[in-house]
Formats: C-alpha cells, structure tokens, sequence
C-alpha cells in the first residue's frame, strides 16, 4: 500500500473503489491501524471511492514525537485528501476517529458532506486515566496493556466466539510504536469538545455500543442530541463495533450515507 510524504508526517493510507464515486475516509481508533476497516472495505468500496489510512504513530504511518493533538490528526487528513486530490468527503471515525471526525466538522466544515461517529464522545476518560496509561506504556511497554485494552474493546461474547479477531487487532496494538501510541493517548486526553458539539452542522450519524464501557451510550446519546438533526443507532457491541458487528454496522453507515 502506498505512502504519502507530506508537510509534517509520512502516511499509509489504501484507496480503493471508483475515482468517480464521491469519497469517503475511515478513521480508526487509538491502537489501532486501517485493518480495523477490513469487514468495511468490501461493501463501501463498491459505492464509495474509499480512503482507509494509518493515524499517525500506528501502523506504517510515521510516528513523530509526542504529544499528538486532534487538530494535529485532523490536519492530517486535510493534507491527505489534498495530496490525492479529493476535495470534499463523507467522513467515518471511530473512537479518536469521531474526534477527529468533529474536529473536521467545526473547522473545516466545506470539506464535509456526511459524518458519521462511532464508539466516541465529546470527553474521554480522565487526565489521570491517560497519564497511568502512558506511564503504563513509557515504562513496561505496549504488551502491558492489552488485556485491559481487550476487555474494553470487546465483549467477553465477542471474544468467546471471535478469538481470532481479537487476536489480530491486539497483535496490531502490541506492535505498536509505543510513542506513536502515547501520541494518541495525549490527543484523547486533551480532547473536550463537550462546548463544541452543537456547532457542529454536518448531517451526522452517531453509532453507539450498548457496552462500550469507554464511550458509552450515554455519551453517544449527548451527541446526537446537541448535533442538530443528528441520527442515533445502538449496537449490541463494545468499543470496537466495526469489528464486533460488521453486518449491522455497515448496514447502519451505507444507510445513511446513501439516503
């Protein structure tokens, strides 16, 4: 897959489907990478001309020293739609995803046509939940946290019956560049748009998981209910709904994104 070398930061990024369909990017969550997209791929590349990349820090994309900040991400993406000419773009993030997705939608919101925010919210976790996760992390490495991490990804359901998805998408995360990852965490961190959410304009769609002990339905229904004439849909998931739930998860974003 390829690299695009900009201004402040290499990324890996896959695009696929027609050049002609209007765009859409992907935004995957802290720990992550663009596979976290792979049960997406396959349906949204048949209507959309797809864009999935690697958030700074994960993946191939490169990992500038930290801290990271949403807007830093958020220009991130505006660099890579430029660099691949695409101008305006329906918008998918999940978890720092969405908080890039709202960041995008209040600064930049010309370049948006549909937005859709997953297992996010306005605030996540705590200062102090953040600091022991990057200390966590500086000190014992990535390896330390992903039992944690796995059971607020997952269902104890999901990783019964699934335990070779959650097997790839922890492998993700242990390989890790651990700055790159402690980016992450200090963007989420020092993310509150909790004042900023009803500005936002863009016709949104808000996916929740009904256990998602990280961005919680609670949190998902504060979205959609200060995003003026926003959507609002539950899944019978956690925080990684696009994985524990593709069919209805896809069903929910092709939906609103086709309407």
């Amino acid at each position: 897959m390829p690299l695009a070398d900009l201004a402040k930061v290499r990324l890996h990024y896959a695009s696929t489907g027609p050049d002609t369909a209007p765009a859409l990017i992907l935004s995957h969550s802290l720990g992550s990478n663009l596979s976290m997209w792979d049960a997406q791929a396959p349906p949204f590349e048949k209507r959309f001309r797809l864009l999935r990349y690697d958030m700074r820090g994960h993946g191939q994309s490169s990992a500038p020293p930290p801290p990271y900040a949403v807007p830093d991400l958020m220009r991130d993406i505006l660099a890579l739609a430029d660099y691949l000419h695409i101008g305006r773009f329906h918008f998918c993030g999940l978890s720092i995803g969405g908080m890039i997705g709202m960041s995008l939608a209040l600064h930049a919101p010309e370049r948006l046509h549909k937005l859709v925010l997953c297992n996010t919210a306005p605030k996540i976790g705590t200062d102090e939940f953040w600091n022991a996760r990057i200390q966590t992390v500086e000190t014992r490495g990535m390896k330390e946290i992903a039992a944690a991490v796995t059971a607020r990804w997952f269902t104890p359901a999901f990783q019964s019956s699934s335990p070779a998805r959650v097997e790839s998408a922890i492998s993700v995360l242990e390989s890790l560049n651990p700055d790159g990852y402690v980016g992450g965490c200090t963007a989420v961190r020092d993310f509150d748009f909790c004042a900023n959410v009803s500005q936002i304009r863009t016709q949104t769609l808000v996916i929740s998981g009904t256990h998602d002990p990280a961005a919680t339905p609670a949190d998902g229904r504060f979205l959609a209910e200060h995003i003026p004439d926003a959507r609002y849909t539950e899944l019978d998931t956690s925080h990684i709904s696009s994985v524990e739930d593709p069919a209805h998860f896809n069903q929910a974003v092709l939906s609103f994104l086709t309407d």
